[in-house]
């Protein structure tokens, strides 16, 4: 059977809507659209470059949890209200993705809350753990 589990982060948007911050399932990796909240304070910062350097540190949590990083992702969305804030973000995003070079997709469309400025998706695959490389030999 295949392992699935949830990984919550501890917003109180999860528990308020009803979903995870990621979904392991298996080999894959799902996490959800994550914006710019600090969900430590419930903070969100004013400016579209310090939001997506917070969506990555959470997505970066998430993955870590699953057991994998930016380096698994192998595909992400981007999602914007204002298609002039995306390019101002681009030396965060090929910082951690730059070398992977993941399936991408910008769109614009409206977020949940008038101060989000960016939300990110990606989905990951786990590499298969050591234990079940030996036991397929």
């Amino acid at each position: 059977m295949t392992e699935r589990f949830a990984i919550l982060s501890g917003s109180t948007f999860e528990e308020q809507i009803g979903y995870a911050r990621a979904v392991v399932d298996g080999d894959r990796v799902h996490v959800s659209g994550t914006t710019g909240y600090d969900y430590a304070t419930m903070t969100i910062s004013d400016d579209v470059v310090e939001q997506a350097e917070q969506c990555l540190r959470n997505i970066g949590a998430a993955l870590s949890e699953a057991g994998c990083s930016f380096a698994d992702v192998v595909r992400v969305r981007y999602m914007l209200p204002d298609r002039e804030d995306f390019e101002p973000c681009w030396p965060t995003l090929r910082r951690h993705f730059g070398e992977i070079r993941p399936a991408a997709t910008m769109l614009v469309c409206g977020l949940a809350d008038p101060r989000m400025r960016i939300e990110i998706e990606v989905d990951a695959r786990r590499a298969t753990p050591p234990e079940l490389d030996s036991a397929v030999d």
